[in-house]
């Protein structure tokens, strides 16, 4: 497959819109959220484990606990884009309250992408779950299938195109600036969420064999995306990583410690490869 320059140039960045003292403290506000939102989910997970499911919550605490993940995951990816946004509402909004109004309705709105996605993941997370429950040895097809899934979409069409929308945010930003004036920064953050599930639903995905509440997993996929984004070889590294979870999906057939996620309570390891 032939790779794009475009795909392969750096991710244009706002520094040509702020200045070096504003744009270290906009990434220092970002980087500030996303370690406390870090430090809620790692407090979190220590008294939930690695298992299988929704691991009892519902549909409430799910979402958000979801969106605490989020925030710790993928806030330092998409600092580019949200910096470059907020910094354009600056230059339009006449009072500082405005602004944070405007920068509001753009997190907002990027959340309420990921937390459309969250309702899917709760589906997923309670269908496998029960599936795993009742029939222990599943598992290894599920998280070989869930590998695989997200192996093959790393190749593909669609994660090229979301992944070259994340990776330029001036280029948003002059398409951003035609919206409609009406609710336009929660339809810009929506808009660009759509875009980020549509870049990063399959390493997502990735979370049901390895844990849903693993934090070691999600810290690699958050490390994973933001390399994807913002390195100048991003475009390939996905496609390496797409390779390792091929790799991993034929492994995971005979190697059930590749799955804690999918393996039940109080279940011997062995029971995943029972027929």
């Amino acid at each position: 497959m032939r790779l794009d320059r475009k795909a392969l140039s750096p991710p244009l960045r706002p520094a040509n819109l702020q200045s070096a003292r504003q744009l270290a403290f906009a990434w220092s506000v970002m980087a500030s959220i996303a370690l406390l939102a870090w430090v809620l989910v790692v407090d979190q997970a220590r008294g939930m484990g690695v298992e299988p499911g929704t691991m009892g919550m519902g549909v409430p605490l799910f979402l958000l606990l979801w969106l605490v993940m989020m925030i710790a995951m993928m806030f330092p990816s998409v600092a580019p884009v949200a910096l470059t946004w907020a910094r354009a509402i600056g230059r339009q909004a006449p009072t500082g309250a405005v602004r944070a109004a405007r920068t509001a309705q753009f997190v907002g709105g990027y959340l309420l992408a990921w937390t459309a996605f969250g309702l899917i993941a709760y589906g997923l997370l309670a269908a496998t779950g029960a599936l795993v429950d009742g029939h222990p040895g599943a598992g290894r097809w599920i998280g070989a299938g869930a590998f695989l899934l997200a192996g093959l979409y790393q190749f593909g069409a669609w994660k090229d195109l979301c992944l070259r929308h994340c990776r330029s945010p001036m280029g948003q930003l002059v398409r951003y600036a035609g919206f409609r004036p009406r609710a336009r920064d929660l339809r810009v953050g929506a808009h660009h969420g759509a875009y980020c599930v549509g870049c990063c639903w399959g390493l997502m995905v990735v979370l049901v064999p390895l844990g849903v509440m693993n934090v070691l997993a999600m810290a690699a996929v958050a490390v994973v995306i933001f390399v994807e984004k913002l390195w100048r070889l991003g475009p390939v590294f996905s496609r390496a990583v797409g390779a390792a979870f091929l790799v991993l999906a034929v492994l995971s057939l005979f190697q059930p410690w590749l799955l804690p996620g999918l393996i039940p309570p109080q279940s011997p390891m062995t029971e995943m490869l029972s027929p």
